[in-house]
């Protein structure tokens, strides 16, 4: 029994070190991205892109998990299907980006202007959008808006609301 419990723990171990390393960022892929290139499904996870200029690039199924873009512009970037989880968009511009299906879950999109962005199917569960301008968005629901927050300068589509971030 003791045998069977080392090898348990052995094996285990060894399927934690592999999956910590399949999930760490990959700095070649930054770069690409940092140099303005487009970069659909890559691990950008923890990626410094703040002040960058994004615009256009493909980025779809990308992990920007914990990614800094504050103040980066990506107008009509697609953004879609990827995981934006505890990224910092902090007063990005995404102007006609397509985020279907985007996960922003506990993302900070404080001041972000999100003109004509598509929202459609996104996830924006805790998702802070304090002082954001997305009056045009598109695909934007009230059930999508009943798990984020902001604040009274937060613009939405008419007939949206949100609830004030604590």
């Amino acid at each position: 029994m003791r045998l069977m419990l080392k090898h348990i723990f052995v094996l285990t171990a060894f399927v934690i070190a592999l999956s910590g390393t399949a999930l760490a960022q990959n700095a070649s892929e930054i770069a690409k991205v940092q140099s303005g290139q487009s970069c659909a499904g890559c691990n950008l996870f923890q990626a410094e892109l703040s002040y960058s200029t994004l615009s256009g690039l493909n980025l779809s199924g990308s992990r920007l998990r914990q990614a800094n873009m504050t103040i980066a512009i990506m107008d009509h970037a697609d953004l879609s299907g990827a995981n934006l989880s505890i990224a910092n968009l902090y007063g990005a511009r995404l102007t006609g980006a397509n985020c279907k299906g985007t996960n922003f879950e506990d993302a900070i999109l404080v001041a972000t202007y999100l003109g004509g962005v598509n929202f459609s199917g996104a996830n924006l569960n805790n998702t802070n959008l304090s002082g954001a301008e997305a009056a045009t968005a598109i695909g934007l629901t009230q059930t999508q808006l009943n798990t984020a927050c902001g604040d009274d300068s937060t613009q939405l589509p008419t007939g949206l609301i949100l609830r004030k971030c604590q």
